[in-house]
């Protein structure tokens, strides 16, 4: 479609919109507003660049051999780049500790904020924020299962002094790109098979985080985040950091919760736990991922969880206080497709709650109306949505449609084939 079109299109959606009661305009300032943070490791397949030869450990896996995969911090800058000119607005980088940019030989309990200064460079010309992550997987000390809950003490004090380095670096980021960096802490410790003790390693893990956040970072330019799941490779029948051992240490050490889509049986959604958690924490934040029967970390599609999930924010009034993060990787797919298919769904199932009447169906819910609360919620499923998401990708000077994906092919062509 043309720039006359888009418009046009618009104009006569936003009619029916107001129709219904809607600010589309309200709603599309709001959307404009929302920073996604885009994780990196969907272009080089959870490898990292501090342990390049090293083997995925921690439930961790990338399935696929898709041609283009970025082999250093350089070309995954470039593929971000890409990435991110297909996709309305500006963002964040969400790094892990092993995506270190240096020539010095280091390891993960000797990074400092200086191993990471081109990508705040980086950042800074891309008008970019950066959260960040530390890594407890991928590395020679994890050892038997565990990292900060391992009973060798040695081996915990390597992972604490990895996590206490960690807060310094989203400490730096926040502070120089003047954007607060969520810096989350997820560990894969647990076991294969039945435990005997459960307590044990869980007391272990609640010491070394202790120890970990003993030193005060400014809050300003660095949050805590503490991440759950339920099982991964290896760790099949048990996990140290349940949802229940993270929901108790958050609320108890005034620490941000984080809830990923896939982190919990198949038959739990977190769009369901976000009102719950709201009312016990400040902030929230959430990997919005898709599994399929369980964590595999699927390019997130417009399915109706991620809709749930985007409508639990937005009717609850949460966006200020909910950090929207994405965690997918798929090799067996052009990688910069994933992303930019992955954020702009966010993006549109964002867009789609913040096209609902909220006030009115409110009114309706609390009247015990549910007759009009039936009605209108699936009226609006029909209303031309698309046609308001088309006219911010042109406002936005991004592809309308499928535009981006010629984008996509060609950069494949030129670049990604020659790798």
């Amino acid at each position: 479609m043309n720039t006359e079109q888009v418009s046009n299109r618009y104009a006569e959606a936003s009619e029916r919109y107001k129709e219904r009661g809607v600010d589309v305009e309200k709603a599309l300032e709001k959307l404009q507003s929302v920073k996604i943070s885009m994780h990196c490791w969907q272009g080089d397949d959870v490898i990292g660049f501090l342990n390049p030869d090293g083997e995925l450990s921690g439930g961790i896996m990338s399935t696929g051999d898709y041609v283009g995969r970025a082999r250093n911090p350089e070309e995954l800058r470039q593929d971000i780049d890409k990435a991110l000119s297909l996709i309305p607005g500006k963002h964040k980088l969400n790094l892990h500790a092993m995506y270190v940019d240096t020539d010095e030989v280091i390891d993960l309990n000797e990074i400092e904020p200086r191993h990471f200064e081109k990508w705040v460079g980086w950042a800074k010309e891309n008008g970019l924020g950066l959260d960040f992550n530390p890594t407890f997987f991928n590395h020679k000390m994890f050892k038997d299962g565990y990292t900060l809950a391992h009973p060798d003490k040695k081996v915990r004090d390597f992972w604490i002094e990895h996590g206490k380095r960690s807060r310094k670096i989203a400490e730096y980021f926040g502070k120089e790109l003047d954007q607060v960096s969520f810096n989350n802490f997820w560990v894969p410790d647990g076991m294969k098979d039945n435990p005997i003790d459960r307590l044990s390693p869980r007391k272990r893990l609640m010491e070394s985080y202790d120890e970990i956040f003993e030193d005060n970072v400014n809050p300003e330019y660095t949050i805590d985040t503490v991440e759950s799941k339920l099982f991964g490779i290896g760790a099949e029948a048990y996990t140290v950091g349940s949802h229940e051992f993270y929901m108790g240490y958050g609320i108890s050490r005034n620490k941000t919760i984080l809830m990923d889509a896939g982190h919990y049986h198949p038959t739990e959604v977190i769009s369901n736990k976000i009102s719950s958690l709201a009312l016990f924490s400040d902030q929230l934040m959430l990997h919005v991922s898709r599994p399929v029967r369980w964590d595999s970390d699927h390019v997130v599609i417009m399915d109706d969880e991620l809709q749930e999930i985007m409508k639990e924010i937005v009717r609850n009034d949460l966006l200020d206080r909910t950090a929207i993060g994405l965690d997918f990787f798929d090799a067996t797919i052009n990688r910069i497709a994933a992303w930019v298919v992955g954020v702009r769904n966010a993006q549109k199932a964002l867009l789609k709650a913040l096209l609902e009447p909220i006030e009115e169906l409110k009114e309706a819910e609390l009247a015990f109306d549910f007759t009009k609360r039936l009605v209108y919620t699936e009226e609006m499923k029909d209303l031309p949505f698309g046609d308001i998401w088309n006219y911010f990708c042109m406002k936005n000077n991004v592809p309308v449609g499928l535009d981006w994906y010629d984008d996509v092919k060609a950069y494949e062509q030129e670049v990604l084939s020659n790798r």
